[in-house]
């Protein structure tokens, strides 16, 4: 190994467009597209022990070193890299080989002074971490087996994400995303070890590319509150609304639009595929209004109304609450897109110059 040689590797955020929510029950599917804003990660093997990460969010760097193949000593501060080194590292040692000292670097545009903007950082630096991580070992690993770390690293923190923000991060481009049966592979790992699970199958997972819309645009604004998906999520959980006939309305409708939207961009009907958005919409609406998460905000109404009175369609991406929403805008209408600007300035919407990203690896 090259001890002085430096790995780097970048993994782009991502937005929902539609299947938030259901995406985290098994079998369920989601829409999302990647954008062009980055999480970097570089990575040198140095000959000392230990790992030391710094990162354009922490005020100084952090030092680990590894005990029982955990980290440890660090200010836990970057929590989603130290995950993906430790899982890293977890093949590494079911192979037989060890973890060199590594210093870690990152670097991101998916926040600005940290303020971050719900385009999936955590997702981002985990897939990058893993991949620059990996090749910095010596590890040669195609795209299907880092999104495969990346899951278990992310279990490691969050056992309830669906993951679809490392899919997105890991292939780039429009893809329709199903989540795998993530307790069965989380105890395959804790008991057959980390390079078992990434050779079994995986019930449920599913990466599958779609082409982009063929005349609407992506619009991306930002309602000026963070929200936390993970707190979101669990509060859901939490709720007595599972498993009653709403979810399971919930369920089955949110399928319905997500297969209909997939059908939409794979035949390049963007008409349906607005009505599509409209109606993932309105069926976060509803859940809100019965389980009174706080999905929309009154920033985030306001830039779906933007939408809908220019002709397109909008919804809150992701977990809601706050961070961003989506607007799917007809490309050609640049007085449209004024217009909603307009308005989203009114109700305080900071539109943020985000596109999508181009494809990057094949499922």
């Amino acid at each position: 190994m090259n001890q002085a040689r430096t790995v780097v590797r970048h993994a782009p955020g991502k937005l929902y467009v539609a299947g938030e929510y259901a995406v985290v029950e098994p079998g369920h599917r989601a829409v999302l597209v990647a954008v062009d804003r980055h999480v970097t990660v570089a990575v040198t093997a140095v000959e000392r022990p230990g790992v030391v990460i710094t990162s354009d969010l922490l005020p100084r760097p952090e030092h680990y070193t590894f005990d029982g193949g955990r980290l440890g000593g660090g200010a836990g501060g970057v929590p989603h890299v130290v995950a993906a080194i430790e899982t890293v590292a977890a093949l590494l040692a079911d192979r037989g080989l060890e973890v060199p000292g590594l210093e870690v670097s990152v670097t991101s545009t998916l926040h600005e002074a940290g303020t971050k903007y719900g385009l999936g950082s955590s997702g981002a630096v985990t897939v990058a971490a893993v991949a620059a991580v990996a090749a910095a070992c010596g590890l040669d690993l195609g795209a299907a087996q880092r999104l495969r770390l990346a899951l278990l690293a992310s279990a490691r923190i969050d056992a309830g994400g669906s993951g679809g923000d490392l899919a997105a991060s890991t292939y780039g481009g429009w893809i329709a995303y199903r989540a795998p049966d993530r307790a069965f592979v989380a105890d395959l790992a804790r008991r057959r070890g980390v390079r078992a699970a990434l050779e079994a199958d995986w019930p449920g997972l599913q990466v599958r590319r779609l082409p982009a819309p063929r005349a609407l645009s992506l619009h991306v604004g930002w309602s000026g509150s963070p929200a936390s998906t993970t707190s979101l999520v669990a509060a859901l959980h939490r709720k007595a609304w599972r498993g009653t006939p709403s979810h399971q309305k919930f369920l089955a409708t949110s399928a319905d639009f997500v297969t209909a939207a997939i059908d939409a961009l794979e035949a390049g009907d963007d008409g349906s595929l607005l009505e599509q958005i409209r109606r993932s919409r309105q069926e976060l609406a509803r859940l809100d209004d019965e389980v009174g998460l706080g999905i929309f905000t009154p920033a985030l109404t306001a830039l779906c109304d933007a939408a809908e009175s220019a002709g397109g369609a909008a919804k809150p991406s992701g977990a809601g609450g706050g961070d961003c929403g989506i607007a799917l805008l007809d490309a050609g209408a640049a007085h449209h897109l004024a217009h909603v600007h307009q308005r989203w300035a009114a109700a305080g919407v900071l539109p943020l110059p985000v596109a999508a990203a181009p494809e990057g690896n094949r499922p």
